[in-house]
């Protein structure tokens, strides 16, 4: 393929020099497959310029990789033919806190003339953020990674696990508690300063609900990065889990019929630097652009769905009245809201913003922040408007009463979102032919796989993929 440009071929020597000289011996490229996994090609650090301005070579099959690691196709990516390039990230390249000797940059995927990839995930979202550029607006956005950490039976691997798995928790304290922060201080405190040493802004740390289960907050950032600080967070989660001898699986279903994991996205529009949330006398402070955007949202909800929960432990995990957003709906600080709107301190410029509830850590955040500021746009475009906020919880509501409302259930099973993704119009024209069809095609395998399977073997079988 094409070379890079010579001051970029020189930021890459510099770089390689620097890493060197920081005791940095090999470099993890990582992008995230269409199921969410975190893939990666890795490079000894004095290949790493050469890597930088020629990229290293993938097959795209893996565009159709699941998350068991078949391979499925669709009409336009499958089979062993073709060949990618993998080119870093200069300014994301981060030396490992919590693996010495390593370093971590993402990538973006070109063809071998140098031309981007159509299917590659991170360039969607930076097309996205260029779409809502021209349109005179900036998002920040911030992902809330939940997982549950257990201690490492030993020798582990990828086949240990199972329906009859022992869990042994390192934890005993309750729901939120600080028992569990002094029981575990020394491993939180490590993965605090870890991501602080990589440059990731830790907003907050706690205890949450289900046994053995934290949450950590970064700050926000544009959208593409918010979805790279992602990846680093869970993947330095998982390092520093390693180095305490414990486990850290951020499915979204651990046990079945339990709360399972999160990840949230929060997003917030601007425009010339002045949050759109804080229009003086507009109704819940939303200037009309937001309110359309917001509406937007709402509106493609069933279809995200298949791009923010993208297995079929997904749906274990939404579950009424469990704070996880299940029906079609939003309202103002309402956790049970697919689309909860935060106010914030009046006084606090920033403090507006909204949260999609729904999305869990098996979505590839590259296609989660693309997908929403797609689905956003058209939302603006075609001047949706919010209805009328939720109060309290949809789903003690009667049958009548929430149709009364106009209040939906959001599909219940990867097939229902995956049939409203392939229906949407508005984010098949935004991810374009290839992509969406391969999304498309991973979801229909991986619902096929585990078609005849039972809640608690699903939830076994995919807790220690992400």
């Amino acid at each position: 393929m094409a070379s890079r440009a010579p001051e970029q071929r020189e930021e890459a020597r510099r770089l390689a020099a620097q890493l060197t000289a920081e005791g940095v011996l090999n470099t993890a490229l990582t992008w995230v497959d269409n199921a969410g996994i975190v893939r990666v090609k890795t490079v000894p650090v004095q290949r790493f310029a050469a890597a930088a301005q020629r990229g290293v070579g993938m097959s795209p099959v893996f565009d159709v990789f699941t998350s068991y690691d078949d391979i499925t196709a669709s009409d336009q990516v499958g089979g062993p033919d073709g060949d990618l390039r993998l080119l870093p990230d200069l300014d994301r390249v981060v030396p490992l806190a919590a693996q010495p000797g390593w370093a971590w940059a993402p990538v973006d995927r070109y063809d071998q003339l140098g031309r981007p990839h159509p299917a590659c995930q991170r360039q969607f979202a930076r097309r996205m953020v260029d779409r809502a550029a021209a349109a005179g607006l900036q998002l920040r956005m911030g992902f809330e990674t939940e997982w549950i950490v257990t201690r490492a039976p030993a020798g582990h691997g990828p086949a240990a696990g199972g329906a009859d798995e022992a869990l042994d928790f390192p934890c005993a304290g309750p729901a939120y508690g600080m028992t569990r922060v002094v029981e575990l201080s020394d491993y939180l405190r490590d993965v605090t300063e870890a991501l602080g040493v990589q440059g990731l802004d830790v907003l907050q740390l706690h205890p949450e609900y289900a046994p053995g289960q934290f949450e950590v907050t970064t700050a926000p950032a544009d959208p593409v990065r918010a979805a790279d600080d992602v990846v680093l967070v869970r993947e330095t989660v998982r390092a520093v889990s390693a180095r305490h001898g414990l486990r850290a699986s951020f499915a979204p279903s651990f046990v079945a019929g339990q709360v399972g994991n999160g990840c949230h996205l929060h997003l917030g529009l601007y425009r010339d630097g002045a949050s759109l949330h804080r229009a003086p006398g507009a109704e819940w402070g939303l200037a009309p652009d937001t309110v359309a955007f917001l509406g937007g949202l709402v509106a493609a909800l069933p279809a995200l769905l298949a791009i923010g929960c993208p297995s079929p432990a997904s749906y274990l995990r939404l579950q009424p009245s469990h704070w996880a957003g299940v029906y079609q709906c939003w309202g103002v600080e309402n956790r049970e809201a697919a689309l909860r709107l935060i106010t914030g301190a009046p006084d606090d410029p920033d403090g507006g913003h909204a949260e999609l509830k729904t999305f869990d850590a098996a979505a590839n955040p590259y296609l989660a922040v693309g997908a929403v500021i797609a689905a956003g746009l058209h939302g603006i475009e075609s001047a949706a408007q919010l209805p009328a906020p939720q109060t309290g919880d949809p789903g003690v509501l009667g049958v009548r009463e929430r149709a009364r409302r106009g209040i939906v259930r959001l599909p219940a099973t990867l097939t229902e979102a995956a049939d409203q993704l392939e229906k949407s119009a508005p984010l098949h024209e935004a991810m374009g032919e290839m992509l969406h069809g391969a999304v498309l095609a991973v979801r229909r395998a991986e619902e096929a796989h585990f078609a005849d399977s039972e809640p608690e073997e699903i939830a076994a079988a995919t807790r220690w993929r992400w």
